[in-house]
């Protein structure tokens, strides 16, 4: 590809790589770019990325290891998207995927990320695990396999095979069954849902991800799913459809709202807690659902929810996305995004720092050790905090 074949070549000049994108929704003297942020070079910048890639298509500058890892340290965030003033505002993360895309095209792209692929492609996660352990969680649970119930219960790769994030798919399946919300899981039948696959790039294993559980899917009669995971949420409810895979989509945290509104869960014995919410990109900035986490925290008795300085449009990435969780090209330093993130959280006096993301809750809590901060502040999904408040009432 040159740049007379770039998707985006009417476009992609015009950045004048003014700044805005690098900001919060409200000005502050900060800066909201994860990848600027860590690195503080105008090269890390989306307008400094977006220059570069330019250059690169126009043969200007040639194809490195390094120029590769700052176009996938994006971590598809889309705080630039949020603050750029001009018309193509939507289309700028596009433009950085349409690049990668090149790149997977030509076989440029760094080692890692071709091990994230390659892993994902051979056993449908990005850890290289065997596909026979991705049910392994539900062990000792009473949750069943799908078998025509209400809901599917798709809890993606995080969830499946991460240690902590485990602990969270076990948390949210026996609060559903508390709730006796109709459901089941796929177990080792699930495969990955392809969200970071296609924000890397990889477009043919994308496609090929979504039709193969999109068929699966409609095999299994399945009309309805709720997403652990706000990446699963996004691929399934805006992608798929391109794919003849329309489905009845939920987050969790919207089940869980209408669970504690319909008297279905019994959380009236609270929780005594300072509480900060992290909003996860995928979850707030990519699909606009910022309220309803707020309002199941707001559901709970004598939590007192506070707000970090940045928080919905203008929230800092934990720095998770685009397979950053897993290739780690923004960690490494006390400016990682999650770090600072933390010190944010630290900043407003809370105790519980709360989110409803796996992948930000592992990179969270990352931080939070490597901050030294594990005696004053503890990472929750909202699903475990809403399980304690509940055992409360038990109790």
């Amino acid at each position: 590809m040159v740049l007379a074949d770039y998707k985006y070549k009417d476009v992609i000049h015009r950045c004048c790589r003014c700044g805005y994108c690098k900001f919060p929704t409200d000005w502050m003297d900060v800066n909201s770019c994860p990848a600027y942020a860590r690195f503080r070079l105008e090269s890390y910048s989306c307008g400094g990325r977006l220059w570069l890639i330019r250059a690169w298509l126009d043969g200007e500058i040639d194809w490195t290891e390094h120029l590769a890892q700052i176009v996938y340290s994006c971590a598809a965030c889309k705080n630039c998207a949020e603050k750029c003033p001009l018309s193509f505002s939507d289309d700028i993360v596009d433009m950085i995927v349409a690049a990668k895309s090149e790149m997977v095209e030509r076989g440029s792209i760094p080692s890692v990320i071709k091990e994230f692929l390659e892993n994902i492609q051979r056993q449908g996660n990005p850890y290289g695990n065997a596909r026979t352990k991705r049910g392994e969680w539900t062990e000792g649970t009473g949750i069943k396999q799908y078998e025509g119930q209400e809901f599917l219960y798709y809890v993606g790769c995080v969830g499946s095979y991460d240690t902590r994030a485990k602990e969270t798919a076990k948390t949210l399946g026996e609060v559903l069954l508390k709730a006796g919300v109709s459901f089941g899981v796929l177990g080792n039948d699930e495969n990955c849902d392809g969200n970071e696959v296609s924000k890397l790039g990889e477009e043919s294993l994308f496609q090929l991800l979504a039709e193969e559980n999109i068929q699966k899917f409609k095999d299994l009669g399945v009309k309805k799913i709720v997403a652990l995971s706000p990446h699963s949420y996004n691929a399934i409810k805006n992608d798929y459809p391109k794919f003849d895979g329309s489905f009845e989509v939920f987050h969790y945290t919207q089940l869980l709202r209408d669970l504690i509104k319909g008297g279905r869960l019994d959380i009236s014995g609270g929780l005594d807690a300072k509480v900060t919410y992290h909003d996860p990109c995928f979850l707030g900035r990519w699909n606009k659902e910022y309220d309803t986490p707020r309002q199941v925290l707001y559901a709970i008795p004598r939590i007192e929810l506070v707000e970090m300085e940045r928080n919905r449009e203008g929230a800092l990435c934990c720095g998770g996305g685009g397979g950053n969780f897993y290739t780690d090209f923004l960690g490494g330093s006390e400016n990682s995004p999650a770090r600072i993130r933390i010190r944010e959280a630290c900043a407003t006096g809370s105790t519980v720092v709360a989110t409803a993301c796996p992948n930000c809750l592992t990179m969270l809590e990352d931080a939070v050790k490597a901050e030294s901060l594990e005696e004053r502040l503890k990472v929750r999904d909202i699903s475990e905090i809403v399980a304690e408040a509940c055992l409360a009432k038990k109790g």
